[in-house]
């Protein structure tokens, strides 16, 4: 049996994304200077944008952003949930990014 699709993958985790509640308590909260909702917002949109048919120009820097921030605010948490929530967020775009990163000449 074969290695998971990368598509196959990226579908799986995005359904057991959809269906995990938003972290309680966690709407509005800023971590350093990142709002959680609007990040879990714009890489859900990135990823569903990606399934749809892929990323445009200025959705490609949208993504590598919200990897930034994902790498700055993944630390900084300390409900497990919560955690666990942007970590599968991270993931998720992670397996578009490879996408969208140029290749070595």
């Amino acid at each position: 049996m074969g290695k998971p699709d990368l598509n196959d993958r990226l579908c799986s985790l995005w359904e057991a994304h959809r269906r995990a509640p938003f972290p309680g308590g966690f709407r509005g909260v800023d971590v350093a200077g990142v709002e959680l909702i609007l990040l879990d917002s714009s890489v859900a949109g990135l990823v569903m944008q990606e399934l749809r048919g892929g990323l445009g120009d200025d959705d490609v820097a949208i993504l590598w952003a919200c990897i930034t921030d994902l790498d700055k605010v993944l630390p900084l948490i300390d409900d497990e949930y919560c955690r666990d929530y942007y970590a599968r967020l991270r993931v998720l775009a992670e397996l578009v990014a490879p996408r969208y990163t140029p290749s070595a000449i």
